[in-house]
């Protein structure tokens, strides 16, 4: 479940397409209900080599989680991609 992307930046962020985001996401998604939970999050984190990945993924998923619901669907993908850009070590651009 590593970061495929394209290029690596000056800061050590990889780049990737918002499709690529979205793919790489859906590979942690291990009960295929097309959401991402805290556990799935905190999963991302520690693929990506982050450090207290269930702190982050519990503190993460409450700023991402809007509905309050313990899930991450695809309306507060906005949310996640802010998360990730700061969390996980990546750069997302749309095209």
């Amino acid at each position: 479940m590593a970061i495929k992307s394209r290029s690596i930046c000056a800061d050590g962020k990889r780049e990737m397409t918002m499709y690529e985001f979205m793919r790489w996401m859906k590979e942690f998604d291990a009960d295929k209900d097309g959401k991402i939970s805290r556990e799935e999050l905190a999963e991302a984190v520690r693929v990506s080599g982050g450090w207290f990945a269930g702190l982050k993924a519990k503190l993460g998923g409450r700023s991402v989680d809007r509905y309050g619901n313990c899930y991450i669907d695809d309306s507060e993908i906005k949310n996640l991609v802010e998360f990730a850009e700061k969390h996980l070590g990546v750069r997302i651009f749309h095209l």
